[in-house]
This record gives structure tokens, sequence and C-alpha cells, in this order.
């Protein structure tokens, strides 16, 4: 898995972005969908989100597919989780063309397999060399793609959560939702409102230009989140990334919580109705197995991203193993029984029915939690391997080095995890340990090995 990885070169963790104008434009979007079409042969469904390149790049990828022979659906803005589904259900393959969390001037392009997952590191790879030949198979006059819209195919997954839970579970609950002007402006407040609350919104409107906040959704960013909570006696405020398939989350209070906590509630929630198998990165918090445990639950590390999570849940699967739930310390959670891939908007709607059928405040249970210290630090290099040798050859008092991605060093009391970014160029430090003076006292010591 470790050498495939290493092959891919236009395509990263989480598909292939840059910045409009240099490393992002139409004619290469053309050609990465030209490929797609001659690999997949079929209806492929293209979705993007609110940015105000997400049209142009769309057009082109349409162009590319349509070229080739396939039929193409334009599904129109929406969530990449709801674009996910849609291609599970009805589709062969689909393209969603997205930044994620990336700052405006970035966009991508994410490929999405016909069972509705992320495409994986042995086809991206078959993709790209169709890419850098230019060999793919043009259809003639007779033979182009046909285009069909079928935008109001997102209703089929608002649905599809809702469904999930008790009817209107969530009557007399007040949440505000921030979708950050993204595609979530148009399912998560609907989601929660199907489910019987009261919704308040803040970035509702769809807009490339992001003029509430980033797409990255922080907690300085969300700090008119925060306010708008306190201020309506919400339950809680949540908040999605660029195309919506993370979601974090605020208190009552308006404070922010740390999305390894998210995961730890409702992955607890999750296995004490069904235990079964954790499926999460080597970056994710301990605070998450420490949890689950108690449920009887044992958790699976595996590469970061979340296409291998989701697809090691499927692999358990399977073979005839449970798969309690799955997903990253970043907000991004897969929930087994509704779809293999992370998803901002059921999260939402996982949340909310939680603190219902807790009928406790969210702080409350929180609180109620084990406390791990997780900093993080970014390493700009043009050598990412040399770090990580360095550190590995340095490390003090005989750690337990695990290489599932990068470097995962663990101590009696602590771990760090060293490995190279999949879409931008440095090198992520995660040092986690339960006691802060710990963790940092690591990070100190991993800083001064690269410094020197």
């Amino acid at each position: 898995m470790e050498n495939e990885k290493k092959l891919k070169e236009l395509f990263g963790t989480n598909g292939v972005r840059g910045v409009i104008g240099t490393e992002m434009n139409p004619e290469l979007v053309m050609r990465i969908g030209s490929a797609l079409g001659t690999m997949v042969r079929g209806t492929i469904a293209v979705g993007r989100d609110t940015r105000t390149s997400g049209e142009a790049l769309a057009a082109a990828m349409r162009a590319g597919l349509l070229s080739t022979g396939c039929d193409v659906v334009d599904v129109g803005i929406l969530p990449t989780p709801a674009l996910q589904y849609l291609v599970r259900e009805h589709y062969d393959g689909g393209a969603m063309i997205t930044a994620s969390h990336n700052p405006p001037e970035y966009n991508g392009v994410k490929v999405i397999e016909g069972d509705g997952t992320e495409m994986g590191d042995e086809r991206t790879i078959q993709l790209e060399a169709l890419i850098k030949s230019r060999e793919a198979t043009i259809a003639d006059w007779r033979n182009i793609g046909r285009l069909t819209d079928e935008r109001q195919r997102v209703e089929e997954y608002i649905t599809s959560i809702v469904t999930q839970f008790p009817e209107r579970i969530c009557k007399g609950m007040t949440i505000v939702v921030d979708p950050g002007s993204g595609p979530a402006a148009a399912t998560t407040p609907e989601i929660l409102r199907r489910m019987g609350a009261t919704i308040h919104t803040i970035n509702a409107r769809f807009d490339g230009t992001f003029p509430g906040r980033l797409p990255e959704p922080t907690p300085e960013g969300l700090a008119p989140l925060s306010e708008m909570v306190r201020a309506t006696g919400a339950a809680f405020g949540v908040a999605h990334d660029g195309d919506a398939d993370r979601a974090v989350f605020v208190d009552e209070k308006g404070i922010f919580i740390d999305e390894n906590v998210t995961f730890a509630m409702l992955a607890g929630a999750a296995c004490k109705k069904r235990p079964g198998l954790i499926i999460t990165p080597v970056s994710t918090s301990d605070l998450i197995a420490d949890v689950t445990s108690t449920y009887g639950c044992t958790t699976i590390a595996t590469p970061v991203g979340s296409i291998y999570v989701a697809r090691t849940m499927r692999r358990y699967i399977a073979e005839g193993q449970p798969v309690a739930f799955g997903g990253e310390g970043n907000g991004g959670l897969i929930f087994p029984d509704h779809q293999f891939c992370r998803d901002g908007g059921m999260t939402a709607a996982a949340m909310a029915a939680l603190i219902a059928e807790s009928a406790v405040p969210i702080s409350r249970l929180t609180e109620k939690l084990p406390s791990y210290t997780m900093l993080k630090e970014k390493i700009y290099t043009d050598d990412p391997d040399a770090l990580i040798k360095k550190v590995q050859q340095h490390a003090p008092d005989s750690p337990v080095f695990d290489e599932t991605d990068g470097i995962h060093i663990r101590w009696k009391d602590a771990w760090a995890l060293l490995r190279p970014s999949g879409t931008e160029p440095f090198v992520r430090l995660y040092v986690e340990s339960k006691n802060p003076i710990t963790a940092e006292d690591m990070k100190k010591i991993i800083l001064e090995i690269l410094n020197n």
C-alpha cells in the first residue's frame, strides 16, 4: 500500500487540488474527465461545491466525460457525501469539483467509484497514467454521451439521513447551523428541521467567496456561531467544511468541541448499541480507543485518509467481522449503516439524536470523557522523508515505531506522528499525551531533533 501511495503524483490523500490559474485549470479537469470516462464507460454524476471556479471546472469535467461516450448527470451544488450516496444508489461513478477545506482560490476533483467510495490508490494510478499519456478514448460523433440534469435528487440524500432516526426525535431542541457558505446550506438545516428541531443559521447562502469565514471551520472562524448559540439558547451549534464531509461542534455555551471528542462521543454511542471494530487513522487520538474499549470494541489503525478507513471497514465486514464505527479525528465520521464515506450531514443528525436521547447538555457529555492533550505543528520542507528518518534515528527512550503512515512513535505515556501532508508541501507533526506537560515536552524534543 505504501508503494502505491508513493506512486501517486497528481492525486493526494483526498483528490487533486490546486490554485485556480496555476496548478488547477479547466484543461486539466477536462483531461481528468476524459481519462475517467475511458476507464468507467457508464453513467457518471458530476457535482460541485460553491466555489466561484466550480461551474467552469464542472463544465470541463462534463465535456471530458461526454467526449468519451459516457452519459453525464449534472447533480449541481451539493455536499460530497450527497454525491457519494447518489452514485452508490444510481450511477457508475462520480466526480466532485471541490477543494474541501482549502481557501477560496483553490479547487479540485474527487473521483467517486460506483460503490460511493473515493477511488483507491491502484485505480487512481491507472487514471493518472491515462491523464499523462493523453490516450483517452474519444467517441465519434454518433456515440458522444448524453447530458441530463437531476439536481432534485439531493432530496434522496436528505431523506436517507432523516429516516435513520425516530420520527421528530429532536422536537423542542434548538440548533444553530453554520454551513460556511457551502453546499450544506441546502441540506443540513433541512435534515435537522425534519428531525423536529428549530433551526437558526449563519453563513447559509451559497457564496464561493466565503464572506463569513474560510472553508476550514476553526474555533476562531466559528466565533459568530458561538455567539448565536448563546443568544438563541441553542442545544449546540454545528459547522461544516467546504464540501460538508466533515462536521464540528460548539456546545450550548459556545465552546468549541475538539473533533476527537466528537468522534469519541458518537463512536461510544454506536458501540453501546452494537459493539464491534472501530476503524480510524494513526493520527486519531487515543481517546477513541479509551472510550470505546469500555464497550468491548477494538480499534484498528489505518493510513491517514478517509478512503483507507472506508475500505478497511468494508473489508472487515466482508470477512464477517462486526464494524461499529469509523472516521478521522478531524470531524469526518463514517456511519456504516448509512454509507462508507465521511458525512457531515449524518454527523450533525447523529449528534442531535444523541443529545435528544441523553436529555442532558452536550457539555455534560464531554465533561465525562477522559482528557487528552494533542498538539499539532506544520513543518515546511522539500524533503519530508529526510525529516522522518531523522526523527526515527534520534527519538529518545526506545519507543515503538509504526510505519503505517509516515512514522508513528509510541512511548509509555505519549505518542507522536510525523507524516507528509497529502495536499500541501509540509510535514504534519502530532503529539499526544494525557499529561499536557508531557505532550509539550515531547513536541519540544522532536522539534529540536528536526532543527538540529
